[in-house]
């Protein structure tokens, strides 16, 4: 999976077993917002997140995470 990472300011390719999926909710006007994202950790310990479709989120093997 490609993730951008900010501070080599480059993307950089992480192996979907080592990536999670993540649901973000939130509280709106018009209801309950659901955001799909896909986290993962680089080699010099940068926190990365990638967010993604539904149709996307649902077709990864990756394991649901927090």
């Amino acid at each position: 999976m490609e993730f951008y990472n900010v501070k080599k300011r480059t993307k950089v390719v992480i192996a979907e077993k080592n990536c999670k999926k993540v649901v973000y909710k939130r509280e709106t006007a018009k209801g309950v917002q659901e955001r799909y994202a896909v986290k993962a950790k680089d080699d010099d310990g940068t926190n990365l997140t990638k967010f993604v479709s539904k149709a996307d989120f649902a077709k990864l093997k990756c394991p649901v995470g927090k």
